[in-house]
């Protein structure tokens, strides 16, 4: 699978739990890719995702700054 098919993946899971309200609580980064672990409060679920690419590394961190910037 190619490096961007990869990305849209990762992306489209990343959208999939944020329209269900999961929020991002905690990243480890690691020379393997990033662990995110999202939360849905409401619901009391976590997920935890393996984000390998750059640019889905990239876009957690947007998602991130974005749900920072509305919690504030």
């Amino acid at each position: 699978m190619s490096e961007y098919k990869t990305f849209l993946q990762e992306r489209d899971r990343i959208d999939f739990l944020v329209q269900k309200e999961y929020k991002i609580t905690n990243v480890t980064e690691s020379l393997n890719g990033a662990f995110v672990e999202l939360e849905n409060v409401a619901e009391d679920e976590k997920e935890m995702l393996h984000i390998i690419t750059p640019e889905g590394r990239k876009y957690f961190a947007v998602v991130l700054i974005q749900q920072q910037k509305a919690g504030a």
